[in-house]
């Protein structure tokens, strides 16, 4: 199998893409067990990793909606590809950097779709599956796994109200080991997959692969240690709004949380929905916060969140969009989107630099609500 360089340059954007799906969804996982200590920082980022890699080999219909859906192969060429990744790419850097939990699978799915639209036209863009697969889950499943969260959370309370609450909490601790790493194994059969669906879909327009191939063993493998090793490096900025600064989260929430997230996500990877695992898991914090007593849901962040969700879409469609623009100059336009892509990607890791955040940050005491970074 033969790659050219605009092949082998999409492959390795792809890995990277992947790589910053890692550390920026580490929090879908890990963020409620480790703010209530159930996990330690760097052991929750190691289980997750490893679970990452594992959920990596358990699907590949997610993968498949990506290659041969979402936008025509015939009608357009790696370079476009390589437009859109550099959306998502920039996306997740940015809302990494500000603590945001938005979604690294619609930063994607904009980059692709702004890219291709440009590059091919409206025609290109296969709409109806973006509505059924990508628009349609994105709304339902926050809405799923909260209102499933939020009554777990009210029966675990009810269920455990005349035990000892040192007991209650102790094993539920044990409870969210468990709870964490299905999410951990969950995000890896649905996240992973989309890299596999972009290098496959790569190269099939190359020539490399027929229409409608499956993603090759190599492609699944590399996916899999790419996500795997972004999740390890953590994502502390992400963890500390999840883990403390939208609600209060007790072991009970935690579990139950984690619990209605991993069933949303393994319900929807094995239908081939490319959701937002980040909107599933924020949704079930959110429903756990609504549903324990007295609990404080910080609507101010959750609203923050929320118009990250929004703007997800349509920014890295502009962004991918100018891209695949500017990469139809040819290989000077290529050239200059990559190299451009690399400076921003540089200046976005010095800024954080300047107020760094670390395992120990994510675990002390919640930050003041109107903080968000």
């Amino acid at each position: 199998m033969d790659f050219s360089l605009i092949v082998i340059v999409v492959i390795l954007a792809s890995l990277a893409f992947d790589f910053t799906n890692g550390f920026h969804d580490t929090a879908n996982a890990m963020a409620t067990s480790i703010a209530t200590g159930a996990l330690k920082p760097r052991v929750a980022v190691s289980i997750s990793a490893v679970l990452n890699l594992v959920g990596a080999f358990l699907s590949i219909q997610v993968a498949k909606t990506i290659s041969g859906g979402l936008v025509n192969e015939a009608k357009i060429t790696p370079v476009v590809i390589f437009a859109g990744l550099a959306g998502a790419i920039v996306w997740n850097l940015l809302t990494w950097l500000f603590g945001l939990p938005s979604s690294s699978s619609h930063a994607l799915f904009g980059g692709l779709i702004g890219a291709t639209w440009i590059a091919a036209g409206a025609s290109a863009v296969n709409f109806t599956q973006v509505v059924q697969k990508v628009l349609i889950p994105a709304v339902a499943s926050p809405l799923l796994a909260g209102f499933v969260a939020m009554i777990g959370t009210v029966m675990v309370y009810k269920i455990t109200a005349a035990l000892r609450q040192d007991v209650v909490s102790k094993s539920f601790k044990t409870g969210q080991v468990l709870s964490a790493s299905l999410v951990s194994l969950a995000h890896g059969t649905n996240d992973a997959q989309k890299t596999m669906g972009v290098i496959t879909l790569t190269l099939i327009t190359s020539g490399s692969l027929a229409p409608g191939s499956s993603p090759p063993l190599w492609v699944i493998l590399a996916s899999g240690l790419a996500i795997a090793a972004g999740t390890y490096s953590g994502g502390w900025r992400i963890i500390q709004t999840a883990g403390k600064k939208i609600t209060d989260i007790r072991t009970p929430q935690g579990f139950a949380a984690e619990t209605s997230s991993a069933v949303t996500i393994l319900a929807s990877s094995h239908l081939g929905f490319a959701l937002s695992t980040t909107r599933v898991t924020s949704g079930g914090i959110i429903g756990s916060g609504i549903g324990r007593k007295l609990a404080e849901v910080r609507w101010g962040v959750a609203g923050r969140m929320a118009v990250a969700w929004l703007l997800t879409l349509p920014a890295t469609a502009l962004v991918g969009a100018v891209a695949s623009k500017v990469s139809s100059w040819g290989t000077a336009g290529t050239t200059l989107v990559g190299v451009l892509l690399v400076v921003v990607a540089l200046g976005i890791y010095l800024w954080s630099r300047r107020s760094p955040v670390t395992p120990d940050d994510v675990t002390e005491s919640a930050a003041p609500a109107a903080a968000i970074a």
